[in-house]
């Protein structure tokens, strides 16, 4: 087994991991927790608001 041989190897683990990760990444299962997580930084924006006393009236 020469260093060709090892690199070939390693090469279609890392597409294999790719695919994986692609197939995981856009699978209908996870929709729900990436768009809890993608609206994040606006909940902590409602936290900062209301620990000010700022109402959503306002702006």
């Amino acid at each position: 087994m020469d260093i060709n041989t090892l690199r070939g190897i390693f090469t279609l683990l890392a597409l294999v991991a790719f695919i994986g990760v692609w197939v995981w990444a856009w699978s209908s299962k996870r929709e729900r927790s990436f768009d809890e997580a993608a609206n994040l930084p606006f909940a902590d924006d409602d936290i900062d608001q209301h620990s000010k006393g700022v109402s959503h009236d306002s702006q």
